[in-house]
């Protein structure tokens, strides 16, 4: 999985990110790693809006701590 830093994070935080975001290859993966997160950490229905791009391709927003969002490319 690639991560792309729009939020000027630290090397150091990116890196702590990328870490857990790895192994990410499906959606169901997405679910079941924000379950497995400390409560409070997502808010209860994980994924906030599924963005149609076109019939394939979908963004998959994902809030997370504070103030942070994740965009799953999908395809």
């Amino acid at each position: 999985m690639r991560v792309s830093n729009h939020a000027n994070l630290s090397s150091d935080r990116l890196a702590r990110i990328e870490e857990q975001l790895a192994g990410q290859y499906l959606l169901l993966d997405v679910l079941n790693w924000a379950r497995e997160q400390p409560a409070g950490t997502f808010l209860p229905q994980i994924i906030a809006e599924i963005v149609r791009l076109d019939e394939y391709t979908h963004d998959v927003i994902v809030p997370w701590g504070k103030g942070l969002v994740l965009v799953y490319d999908t395809t």
